[in-house]
């Protein structure tokens, strides 16, 4: 089924030591589309270096990254395990030059630093390099934290959530003005929230599914009831049976 939707790119930026994580955004995203990107009529797109960048020659590679994917970002999701990552000739790494530059031009930057447990072989300097990077960076913001990849993957649900509520990303629909009278479609809609997590952490998440009716057209739909078919329905109705008016535009 075709659909017309935004298409917002989702860059995920971290060092090379916490690629399960990197595994684990992706994921969420993808979780997220499936669950939303027909009702919501948006799809998240991500984008890593290591699957999405095209070789070039002909510059340092991390300005081949942000102009490849970073510069042209709607969201930057950025994590950090116990690594700093590695210097670029703008920064102290390439993840925090892909901070820098998405926060320098007011896109959404979500940072999480990982709190499980370090690694036996940490290299100290760059741990060291890491925790002074985020006392500078904690003066700027809000800053998440994830002690496993199924907290990590939730997070990621919460950030976006919270970007589309700020970002405009209505879409036209060019039927809409040719409609006259009342014009009714019927939209299922469903989404997954956190329930509680099990013993050993794992989120355990349930899903909420109710229909969406509205009224295109430019008139008003008066004395409109609603009614549970079948012998044994699963669809529930909530409120009286009072009939309602569902206004030109409105949905219900």
């Amino acid at each position: 089924m075709s659909f017309t939707a935004s298409i917002l790119r989702v860059v995920i930026a971290s060092p090379s030591d916490i690629s399960e994580a990197r595994d684990a955004v992706e994921r969420a995203l993808h979780n997220w589309n499936d669950a939303n990107s027909i009702s919501k009529h948006i799809v998240l797109l991500p984008w890593r270096w290591e699957t999405a960048s095209v070789p070039l020659l002909g510059g340092h590679p991390q300005s081949q990254i942000n102009e490849q994917g970073v510069d042209s970002a709607d969201i930057v999701i950025a994590l950090f395990g116990s690594r700093l990552g590695s210097p670029t000739p703008g920064s102290v790494s390439g993840t925090v030059e892909e901070i820098e530059r998405s926060v320098a031009t007011g896109k959404p930057v979500h940072l999480y630093f990982s709190t499980a447990p370090l690694p036996r072989d940490i290299d100290t300097a760059q741990l060291d390099g890491l925790r002074e990077f985020r006392r500078q960076i904690r003066r700027q913001g809000l800053l998440g934290e994830f002690s496993n990849n199924a907290q990590l993957e939730h997070e990621v649900w919460k950030a976006i959530e919270f970007d589309i509520d700020k970002l405009d990303l209505t879409i036209h629909d060019p039927d809409s003005t040719s409609v006259h009278g009342v014009r009714f479609s019927a939209q299922p809609q469903e989404k997954r929230e956190l329930k509680d997590y099990d013993k050993r952490g794992r989120a355990r998440y349930t899903t909420r599914y109710w229909i969406e009716i509205t009224n295109s057209g430019d008139k008003d739909a008066t004395n409109v009831t609603f009614e549970a078919l079948g012998e044994n329905p699963s669809m529930m109705l909530i409120g009286d049976d009072e009939p309602t008016t569902i206004h030109a535009g409105q949905t219900r």
